[in-house]
């Protein structure tokens, strides 16, 4: 199979790993990819929701299936536009219609499906600029701390939590009169605080059958000790070592299962990646929210466990034959660490020079903001590279992660020191 990858970050680099150690593959391409992709694969300079631009290159290359890795083009309906094109049809997608993208592009319109289908989640309520007051008595009537979550997508960055009811009005009054999230604040949810212990659960599901990928649990904040700015995740962990079969169990049948059949029921076409945040108060897990595509750095911890070839299983995800997959997992542990541009999550300088990859030999590096400029690897974005590593325990990868970054380096680089600290 011919095979197309969108995206250009460490998550798109992992699954290109995986992906060019099939022998279904034929040809692999990734848009626009990174200096990582451009080691297994053919990077092309195609912004992820230039639609035509891809169309060209998928009927050009005679590409069989399409993978999409960022949520964006998901949201815009890019599996709509294939499937709408008399040239394209044929052509496989991985991810969700655009209506069932909604699940992430709305927090509002994920909070009504759970409710529908009796998924486990925080209570909420959601307003507009015109009942702003309403607003107001709802937070009122919350216990600190409270949660703000603007309803579109804002990158990551559109959840505040305050422990002030003053604050809280005052952000709720700013994301919804002066568009602090831009148009993805017109909606603000809010919710009551669920206070527990946070863990990822990815399902593949066909439309029809589905499979749990393993669970991990990522660390969202620049500074150690869980302090500081949100990110988009500056390390993970998989297996959760707080997760048992019997905490699984739960997950399955009262929130995996009520979500894939529940998207069967409301006819909400489905065939892809369900990355559900999960959220154990006490010892049940709650909903926090959906995104309707692997997360990262969560991908460079459960891809590297997905022992089978990953074309077969994406090939069975095509055609809705899921149940044909036994998957096997290695019973290692993994963990990865994000090293960052210094800056970042606020204004960060790109094109630093990095130095000491090739002295990794224990880790896998996944790179997320690189690019090759004169046979040189520079920084080109925020978070920069993971480094995965395999151990007998994840106190174990995260010995052989910390000495492999050690050897990285690049002008402001910045990693955490604690992953895993509170387990």
């Amino acid at each position: 199979m011919n095979i197309l990858i969108l995206g250009s970050g460490g998550r798109e680099h992992t699954l290109a790993w995986k992906i060019a150690q099939s022998n279904k593959l034929t040809k692999l391409f990734v848009a626009p990819g990174n200096a990582g992709t451009n080691e297994l694969a053919e990077n092309v300079e195609i912004a992820i929701n230039d639609f035509e631009a891809i169309k060209a290159l998928v009927l050009k290359e005679e590409i069989n299936l399409v993978l999409v890795g960022p949520e964006d083009p998901l949201v815009n309906g890019i599996h709509d536009f294939f499937l709408n094109d008399a040239q394209l049809k044929e052509v496989a997608v991985i991810g969700p219609e655009k209506l069932a993208a909604t699940l992430e592009g709305s927090k509002e319109f994920a909070k009504e499906f759970m409710m529908r289908h009796n998924i486990p989640t925080a209570a909420y309520q959601s307003f507009t600029s015109i009942n702003l007051e309403e607003g107001y008595s709802f937070l009122e009537s919350l216990k600190p701390p409270y949660v703000l979550k603007a309803d579109g997508l804002a990158a990551g960055k559109g959840v505040l939590i305050l422990n002030n009811l003053k604050e809280a009005k005052s952000e709720l009054k700013s994301m919804l009169l002066d568009a602090k999230f831009g148009s993805a604040s017109a909606t603000v949810v809010i919710e009551e605080f669920l206070d527990g212990i946070e863990l990822s659960c990815f399902v593949l599901t066909d439309g029809k059958n589905y499979k749990v990928l393993p669970m991990a649990k990522d660390y969202k904040r620049i500074g150690e000790g869980d302090t500081g700015l949100n990110t988009g995740g500056m390390g993970a962990i998989s297996p959760v070592p707080f997760v048992d079969e019997t905490f699984i169990q739960k997950i399955e049948e009262r929130i995996v299962i009520p979500t894939v059949e529940g998207l069967r029921k409301d006819k909400y076409p489905y065939k892809g990646f369900i990355f559900i945040g999960l959220i154990k108060v006490g010892n049940d897990p709650k909903v926090i929210e959906y995104n309707v595509r692997m997360g990262d750095p969560e991908t460079e911890v459960v891809i590297p466990r997905i022992k089978n070839d990953f074309v077969e299983v994406l090939d069975a995800t095509a055609n809705q034959k899921l149940d044909t997959i036994a998957l096997q997992i290695d019973e290692r542990a993994a963990v990865t660490l994000m090293a960052v541009s210094g800056g970042y999550p606020e204004a960060y300088e790109k094109g630093k020079e990095i130095s000491g990859l090739e002295k990794i030999n224990e880790s896998l590096v996944y790179h997320a903001g690189t690019k090759s400029h004169n046979g040189k690897v520079q920084t080109n974005g925020g978070r920069v590279l993971a480094v995965t590593s395999y151990g007998s325990s994840y106190k174990d990868a995260l010995q052989t992660s910390y000495k492999n970054i050690k050897e990285i380096d690049f002008e402001g680089m910045y990693y955490r020191k604690d992953i895993g600290f509170d387990l």
